[in-house]
């Protein structure tokens, strides 16, 4: 699904004006249809994992922006928990052994894959051909492995955070190891961007990064995640 201008703005909680200064500077990737612009989901959503993120404010820019003007934009209904709801579908695993991104992948589909009613090998498969395409590792140790196909029917969201044995090569940008892995399965395009974004915005906060380096539960995460999203906008 195509999505507007004003779709990404409310995924990226800036203004459709930010999103027009974005997009006359060159500086998010569209393209025109019928005189109106449009945004692809995969652009985007390689756009968002290559862009600057701001540790402090946890806000996405484009490489040499920052818009410190701009407050985030106030959004609250069935978004505003959307990441707990997809771990509570979901699961936590820890110590998932492997020395490379693939070893990785594969033994966390292997925990999970027959729980969530997916086959190991093809769920498998469809990450690392994602992983080829682009790697969707984040910065600061952060890595968010997702299919380009959804493989959910209707409005099933599923998030498995999983965290290796040993922090991993996911050649990330910033070159870090990774030492957390957010699997993300959506079964429409904005409830993935929307997903993604979150991810994003979580592993920006310094205090999520040690949470997440202490390898918690599932409970704790749950009750972490629960309280950091009633905390932020959308």
């Amino acid at each position: 699904m195509d999505l507007k201008i004003k779709d990404v703005a409310e995924l990226l909680s800036v203004s459709e004006t930010t999103i027009r200064r974005w997009l006359v500077g060159g500086k998010i990737p569209a393209y025109r249809l019928n005189h109106q612009y449009r945004f692809s989901r995969i652009e985007i959503e390689n756009w968002m994992m290559s862009c600057k993120l701001d540790l402090e404010e946890t806000q996405i820019y484009p490489p040499e922006e920052k818009d410190s003007e701009e407050a985030p934009l106030a959004k609250t209904g069935t978004q505003q928990f959307s990441l707990f709801r997809a771990l509570v579908k979901g699961d936590v695993l820890t110590d998932v052994p492997g020395k490379t991104k693939e070893e990785v992948i594969r033994n966390s589909m292997k925990a999970v894959a027959p729980r969530l009613g997916l086959d190991v090998e093809l769920v498998t498969e469809l990450l690392l051909d994602r992983e080829r395409l682009m790697s969707t590792a984040l910065n600061c140790g952060v890595a968010v492995p997702h299919p380009r196909e959804f493989i959910f029917k209707g409005s099933e969201d599923r998030v498995i955070m999983a965290f290796p044995s040993e922090a991993v090569d996911f050649q990330a940008l910033d070159k870090q190891p990774i030492h957390t892995l957010f699997f993300l399965f959506s079964s429409q395009d904005k409830r993935h961007l929307h997903l993604l974004a979150k991810i994003a915005h979580l592993s920006g906060s310094v205090e999520s990064l040690e949470f997440l380096r202490s390898r918690p539960s599932k409970e704790a995460a749950l009750a972490f995640i629960k309280n950091w999203e009633g905390k932020i906008s959308g």
